[in-house]
């Protein structure tokens, strides 16, 4: 076993022994039943270690994908790994991302499986059933993290620029794309700049905005600082992730 799984191992040991001793001593104050901080104790998490606050938890997403960069990403023990996550998961951050095939949050944030918690749409929007994806992170997986993750050249917002441009309608199913990119595409308009990386960004702001006021379980996890969303642009020339302001 390499020494990173060796550290990642002696990481969940330790964890769960303090987890085990704090909850014998609340019981032990007649805080709580004994059986409650026993059974909490033996309902142990799968990976201990992706407990973390929203800030730390967009520091560990970040560095992973400096690794990325550098082209020294970690050899993940997926092998190890299936045992524990056989019974639950506790991913420390989600993402929303574009379907583009270039595109692979688990590459570009160098994580393992159980981490990251992802959905994929081409233009990387929040639909309905992308919101109640997100919902079930934070109010059941207790994920601390949220990032709407954009990517320059962008198709799907490419094809609706043109789209709006020529007063064209696309076939099949691709007007709900176009329905559901064009506020960002027509609120660019007239900025100075190019249009589709213009648009892009404004893509990713919108949505990072709905996500964080959509009620009744996204707003109020934000409102009371136990989930942070941010936004973020990955370039594919360097794959680099921007986090945008």
């Amino acid at each position: 076993m390499c020494t990173h799984c060796v550290d990642v191992a002696a990481m969940r040991a330790a964890i769960a022994r303090r987890s085990v001793l704090k909850l014998a001593a609340i019981a032990a104050a007649g805080l709580a039943p004994v059986t409650s901080a026993l059974a909490a104790a033996a309902k142990a998490l799968p990976k201990p270690e992706n407990v973390l606050s929203p800030d730390a938890a967009l520091d560990r997403l970040m560095k992973g994908n400096a690794r990325y960069v550098e082209g020294v990403s970690r050899r993940h023990d997926f092998k190890h790994e299936r045992e524990p996550l056989r019974t639950g998961q506790n991913p420390f951050a989600a993402v929303l991302s574009c379907a583009d095939s270039r595109i692979s949050p688990e590459f570009c944030f160098d994580t393992a499986r159980g981490d990251v918690f992802v959905c994929r749409v081409a233009g990387n929007f929040a639909s309905d059933d992308v919101i109640a994806s997100l919902e079930y992170a934070v109010q059941v997986l207790n994920t601390p993290l949220i990032m709407v993750l954009g990517h320059d050249a962008c198709g799907a917002v490419d094809a609706t620029v043109k789209s709006i441009k020529d007063g064209t309608t696309l076939p099949g199913h691709l007007p709900a794309l176009v329905a559901a990119l064009s506020p960002a595409v027509r609120a660019v308009a007239g900025e100075s700049g190019d249009v589709l990386a213009n648009a892009t960004r404004r893509n990713v702001a919108l949505n990072v905005e709905k996500l964080k006021t959509t009620a009744p379980i996204l707003d109020k996890f934000v409102d009371d600082k136990k989930v942070r969303v941010v936004g973020g642009l990955y370039k594919l020339d360097t794959g680099r992730v921007e986090l945008l302001a």
